[in-house]
């Protein structure tokens, strides 16, 4: 008879191993539930822990929890557009967009719930962390741009495109992700370029910019 196999050692997580775990699970909630229908409860069963185990990580509750992913996901989304500065200005774009609706694709309902509003959790520090985001992409885009100390007209038309790609992305989940990722990709890439063009016919800046990248 052959001996049993060895149960495996329980290891106890340290804090930050536990708190990324209990993120992670909150994030997965948030992702495709709108906040005010996650619990703190569906949180700790998610993560296989009680929720005075939640409460200890996030005394705060329920509200702290979800800023937390929030960040969480405000990071990842602001990582989206770190994109590196090689190669035709339409390709990195594209890149950078396709990491932007993969984020969108996979957590429709949470994307949905954040850039709308109206949560019941929604507060002025979570718009803060929203708005973060908004100004990272902007300043990313800028950054490929080339450009440094951009006028006011510039500016505003990056941050109105910025603006567009969200929208477009919650028509997107709106109408059942359709059309397909890539012609949406393609479609803001080449929108980036028409707002520019109309921008530089009333900004020197942005048509110097223009014929800088040729």
């Amino acid at each position: 008879m052959s001996p049993a196999a060895p149960t495996p050692a329980y290891r106890r997580l340290s804090v930050e191993e536990r708190r990324a775990q209990l993120l992670q699970a909150a994030l997965s909630l948030f992702a495709h539930r709108a906040p005010e229908e996650v619990s703190l409860d569906d949180v700790a069963e998610a993560a296989g822990v009680s929720r005075p185990l939640v409460y200890r990580y996030f005394p705060g509750g329920k509200q702290q929890l979800y800023e937390a992913a929030l960040r969480s996901a405000a990071d990842e989304l602001q990582d989206c557009f770190d994109e590196p500065h090689e190669g035709p200005l339409p390709a990195r774009l594209s890149r950078a967009l396709d990491r932007y609706l993969a984020f969108v694709d996979s957590h429709d309902t949470g994307f949905s719930a954040l850039l709308q509003g109206g949560s019941v959790v929604e507060t002025s520090r979570t718009g803060a962390i929203v708005d973060g985001v908004r100004r990272a992409a902007a300043e990313h885009i800028l950054s490929h741009l080339g450009v440094t100390g951009p006028g006011p007209r510039l500016r505003m038309t990056v941050r109105m495109w910025i603006t567009a790609v969200e929208a477009a992305s919650l028509i997107w989940l709106d109408e059942g992700k359709q059309p397909p990722a890539d012609e949406l990709r393609d479609w803001l890439v080449e929108q980036f370029s028409a707002v520019l063009t109309v921008t530089a016919a009333r900004d020197e800046q942005t048509a110097e910019l223009l014929h800088a990248l040729g």
